[in-house]
């Protein structure tokens, strides 16, 4: 099994790529419909924990077995499409991470920051 440590990725986006030319879906694969698929598929993720309490949700991730295969199913649907859309729309992900994480730094200095949920424009 591949672990993150492993994988590269440009290896995922070659993997993803293969697996939807071999059954001819790249006409299907278009960025809005990759971008609606992504909304869905969160949601599918979101639904598992409607309606638990944070503890609940955090202890069964952690204590069942079922429940996690599940909630990593639908966390690996939502980077599948973000993948393929990143196909689709020629797009480098580690550029588009790193260069975030950098506006991000920027925007959330740690000084004004650190152990606050509080949005950059209102810090």
């Amino acid at each position: 099994m591949a672990m993150d440590k492993d994988t590269n990725v440009q290896k995922l986006k070659d993997a993803l790529r293969k697996f939807r030319d071999d059954r001819d879906w790249a006409q299907f694969h278009d960025p809005k419909n990759l971008a609606e698929a992504i909304s869905i598929e969160a949601a599918e993720l979101q639904e598992h924990f409607l309606w638990k309490e944070r503890e609940e949700a955090i202890r069964q991730l952690r204590e069942d077995a079922h429940f996690r295969e599940e909630v990593g199913e639908e966390l690996a649907d939502v980077f599948i499409f973000c993948m393929n859309f990143a196909n689709a729309a020629d797009m480098d992900v580690s550029s588009l991470i790193l260069d975030k994480v950098e506006k991000s730094n920027k925007k959330y200095p740690v000084e004004k920051s650190r152990g606050k949920a509080t949005k950059y424009n209102k810090l």
